[in-house]
């Protein structure tokens, strides 16, 4: 069916399509996880196609034992990209069932070794167990910001027009100002003074540590969309503000 043709659904038909219940659709709508685009004029919610591309994006982040919290933390962040979280996981999954391959091995050399077929070593029964944090989640923090970003994020989106253009206009200045000296040593006077008004101007939007304003920099060069928009200013400017941030960050502390 193409997308053109498509018809909204209503709650039952999307629990029906999906194999989810109609009650954890709307949890996900009371915790402002997945809230649908539009309703009927009796109020039965209406789930869009953008709807359910997000409904999907939440589930593999739930098959890789994302809590509901942390999801909804990463499909809000302002560099949120749905086909680079699709590659994400994919990578995440293909780990996933690598690990689960390696626990089926030992579930079956233990069955054979019950039987007195062959022998089995205490080291090999417990081979792909793996009881660390959640590798994924860390990565998709670094890859789509952090609580001092959501910060960020949630006081623009609190603004009132006004204020949120003065803070566009403010925000453009200050990167102009930085790109029309980044060919000046990063340690330099002038260079560290253009930085902090970048950091206090950060934390007048949300609360920034020294180490995540060091680790945002570093961000800046490694994620190639940051790099982009922030070289539109002028070529190298993401570079010169990583170097400027990492001096920053490492001389202010106590």
């Amino acid at each position: 069916m193409h997308e053109g043709k498509w018809s909204a659904l209503k709650v039952k038909e999307v629990a029906d399509l999906v194999g989810i219940s109609v009650r954890t659709l709307h949890h996900y709508d009371e915790i402002g996880l997945l809230i649908p685009e539009d309703t009927t004029a009796s109020g039965y919610r209406l789930y869009s196609q953008d709807d359910l591309k997000t409904l999907q994006q939440i589930l593999f982040f739930r098959e890789l034992d994302f809590p509901l919290k942390k999801i909804k933390q990463i499909i809000n962040s302002p560099s949120f990209n749905q086909q680079e979280a699709l590659e994400l996981h994919r990578t995440m999954l293909l780990e996933k069932r690598s690990r689960l391959d390696h626990m089926i091995r030992t579930i079956d050399k233990t069955i054979q070794h019950n039987q007195g077929e062959i022998d089995m070593s205490d080291k090999e029964k417990f081979e792909g167990f793996d009881f660390s944090h959640n590798p994924y989640e860390q990565e998709a923090r670094e890859r789509w910001g952090d609580q001092a970003v959501e910060a960020s994020n949630t006081a623009v989106n609190n603004m009132y027009k006004s204020e949120k253009e003065a803070f566009e206009a403010e925000f453009n200045d200050i990167y102009r100002k930085l790109a029309e000296i980044r060919h000046e040593s990063p340690e330099s006077d002038v260079a560290q003074e253009g930085i902090k008004v970048w950091y206090d101007f950060l934390n007048r939007m949300g609360s920034y540590s020294l180490d995540a304003f060091k680790g945002l920099g570093q961000m800046y060069v490694d994620d190639a969309r940051f790099t982009k928009n922030i070289d539109q200013f002028g070529d190298g400017l993401a570079v010169f503000m990583r170097d400027a941030m990492a001096i920053y960050a490492d001389g202010n502390k106590k």
